[in-house]
């Protein structure tokens, strides 16, 4: 994407901060009146990005925009659908620029570029485990900034393999490990899109409720793929050459693993004190934490002075690079958030009730809807904030609001890994150079419709014992 004006590029990063302020202030409830002014820098910030996109970025903003009228001409509640819009829209935004801060402060890390060399040079006998913990370990901090991270180096170790056999093998078996670790953390991590979303949309449910619930999902999704790779070696037609040494050793993980334990230490600790979500923290803590990041890496060269100067770069001029992503998070949840009650409406017309349907039933269409609708570019958030409010409450399904969460995790999930349209498929396809749907489909069909199978026994086991 082209660069844009620095004095757009400031005013993207000047009203993204005070979008932040905002929507902190509305979760930490210090101002009853903050929703009635939230929209108009949305509005702004949409405008703004808007004119430096893509046609194809611009098209969901038309796309939202006539929703918007539709609900005008239509919806008498449409001043409560439209302000849950741009709600959802600006904690999208803030979610991910408080995300993207912890990408910013790992790109000039030495312990992270080490560890991610560490992980992509381990023997085949372990590789496909050590890159799917490291898909993990590296998801955690850098969401999707960790497939290109370990992508990059796991390419770099590749091409040093001269047997084009082996090479494609082990660059297919390498990414697909990446990718499948990192997609398991989505479940249950605190920096989730597919946690955050869910959680903001089902009523009475949180990331603590879906923590435990979430780690079984993501068991599945990694073990799943473990499984498929072992019983599923590729067959030589050469022996393999011998194996040059690994650089370095475990040691090399240990900053990563400690930087994980300070980040969820201090959410947990911040959670119990304030008793504020943790989602909410997220926007909070993670920013802080990548200063102090940036502080220990100039330690020794002025390091306030370095956080100034970096914090400033990051908000008014690399923020704006990102400008495609924004449009498309933040217009997936509006436009979801205003076509759900349209959705309604129709289901009603044609007579559609879901509450009369076995709950078993309820669930597992979620699983298997949102890879499906996936399938022809809905994005996951899109799709849940299509479907969620239209859902039964829990209490008409007889289950508890997580069990709901569960479910459209675990869809959220298997589009994610399958679909031809979502981040972790274009950027394996990247890589690789083959197409998303040859990863989404080729790639991951199996192991797609395998953990869908899996998945579905899970959340009615959930929902039925929990």
């Amino acid at each position: 994407m082209t660069s844009i004006h620095p004095a757009v590029s400031k005013s993207i990063g000047m009203l993204m901060s005070i979008i932040s302020v905002l929507v902190i202030v509305r979760e930490l409830k210090l101002w009853a009146g903050v929703e009635s002014v939230l929209y108009v820098p949305v509005i702004l910030l949409v405008l703004l990005l808007t004119f430096n996109v893509t046609l194809a970025r611009r098209a969901f903003v038309l796309v939202a925009l006539l929703l918007s009228v539709i609900n005008l001409l239509w919806n008498p509640d449409w001043q409560v659908t439209l302000t849950s819009g741009f709600s959802t829209a600006a904690f999208i935004a803030v979610f991910f620029t408080a995300l993207t801060t912890l990408k910013f402060a790992a790109e000039t890390s030495p312990s992270i570029q080490s560890c991610g060399r560490f992980l992509s040079q381990q023997p085949p006998g372990r590789r496909y485990a050590a890159l799917t913990v490291g898909g993990q370990l590296f998801g955690l901090l850098l969401n999707y900034g960790s497939i290109s991270l370990l992508g990059s180096m796991t390419m770099v170790n590749a091409s040093l393999e001269r047997n084009e056999e082996i090479r494609n093998h082990r660059i297919r078996r390498m990414l697909l490990a990446i990718q499948r670790g990192f997609i398991s953390i989505l479940p249950w991590s605190p920096l989730s899109f597919a946690v955050a979303i869910p959680t903001a949309l089902i009523p009475d449910t949180s990331w603590v409720q879906c923590v435990l619930p979430g780690l079984v999902t993501g068991g599945i999704l990694a073990g799943t793929g473990w499984l498929l790779d072992t019983l599923f070696k590729p067959r030589l037609s050469s022996p393999l050459p011998a194996r040059q040494p690994v650089q370095g050793n475990w040691f090399s993980v240990m900053p990563l693993v400690l930087l994980l334990i300070l980040l969820v230490s201090l959410l947990g600790s911040a959670y119990l004190l304030s008793g504020v979500r943790v989602l909410a923290l997220v926007m909070i803590i993670v920013p802080l934490l990548s200063m102090a990041w940036i502080a220990l890496q100039t330690r020794t060269d002025h390091p306030l002075q370095q956080v100034s100067r970096r914090a400033a770069d990051y908000l008014f001029n690399q923020l704006a690079g990102f400008r495609s992503e924004m449009v498309l998070l933040m217009m997936a949840g509006y436009i979801g958030t205003v076509a759900s009650p349209l959705l309604g409406a129709l289901m009603a017309f044609l007579h559609v009730d879901l509450s009369v349907l076995p709950v078993w039933s309820v669930l597992v269409m979620l699983v298997w809807f949102i890879p499906l609708v996936g399938q022809i570019g809905m994005n996951p958030i899109l799709a849940v904030a299509l479907v969620a409010p239209v859902i039964p409450d829990a209490a008409t399904l007889g289950v508890t609001p997580t069990s709901i969460v569960v479910a459209l995790t675990a869809g959220w999930i298997l589009s994610g890994v399958s679909s031809p349209f979502t981040a972790t498929t274009m950027l394996v396809g990247n890589f690789a150079g083959i197409s998303s749907s040859q990863v989404g489909r080729g790639w991951n069909g199996i192991f797609t419709v395998l953990c869908a199978l899996l998945l579905s026994g899970w959340v009615v086991l959930y929902a039925t014992f929990f």
